[in-house]
């Protein structure tokens, strides 16, 4: 099956520090593929070099067959590329419905009214209640936004990603800071959406990597050093040197 998403000798240097170096990436459609490394590895500078945050020094990014090297963020978003953050770009002051709705909106040709009714965008309301519905957070879409728990702001977070209707959805850190059921909550809407989206997942939380990625990628100061099946990374011995800490 072709790649999703590939990276050839993808490479990002800062001045002298190498951050990302001669990375080979490929993702298969309808996976679940995390990277995963040590703080910093270069985890979140790979996610903002696939997303067009920040431009590669060297190497190819294919998206869909399609060479996006040097595309900017918007363009590569407009694609079918969507992202989560580790700090949640939620929109605090207003309420979860209409945090749903300016990211459903972002996928039209419609002016941006922010504070028009939702009721009054034919097909807006509709696919922002269907997003509410997948993420669990409908019978909370009056509530500002700074009123949820933290995990329900994860939660909405990825919420806005979904909205904008990817085909690849990269999530950094969705895990962060959540214990007990929040973590189960995002988990299992994760694995819920890797029903229909293709996700890349940065994630600390190496139980929650190890029971749900298909695949998974090791970096270590930038460059990878395993890539395989959950089983065959927790049993690597340079990845439990360097990462895990724990024996087979």
């Amino acid at each position: 099956m072709e790649p999703i998403l590939e990276t050839v000798n993808l490479s990002k240097n800062f001045g002298a520090l190498q951050a990302v170096v001669d990375v080979n990436l490929k993702v298969t459609p309808g996976t679940i593929h995390s990277v995963i490394g040590p703080n910093g590895a270069g985890k979140t500078t790979l996610f903002n070099l696939l997303t067009g945050f920040l431009a590669p020094s060297s190497g190819r990014i294919a998206f869909g067959g399609r060479d996006i090297t040097k595309f900017p963020a918007h363009k590569i978003s407009m694609l079918g590329v969507s992202r989560s953050f580790q700090i949640t770009s939620i929109f605090p002051e207003l309420s979860v419905r209409e945090n749903i709705r300016i990211a459903v909106q972002s996928r039209t040709n419609r002016s941006y009214h922010f504070l028009e009714s939702l009721g009054r965008k034919d097909g807006l309301a509709e696919r922002s209640r269907e997003v509410l519905e997948r993420i669990g957070l409908r019978d909370k879409e009056d509530l500002p936004a700074k009123n949820l728990s933290h995990g329900e702001k994860r939660i909405l977070d990825i919420g806005i990603g979904l909205s904008t209707n990817p085909k690849l959805l990269l999530l950094d850190e969705p895990a962060s800071g959540l214990v007990g059921d929040e973590i189960r909550r995002v988990t299992s809407l994760i694995e819920d959406i890797s029903s229909h989206v293709t996700v890349i997942l940065v994630e600390h939380n190496i139980d929650v990597v190890l029971s749900i990625s298909d695949r998974i990628t090791v970096l270590y100061y930038g460059e990878v050093i395993a890539e395989g099946s959950p089983a065959e990374i927790r049993c690597d011995a340079n990845v439990q040197e360097v990462y895990l800490g724990i024996t087979c």
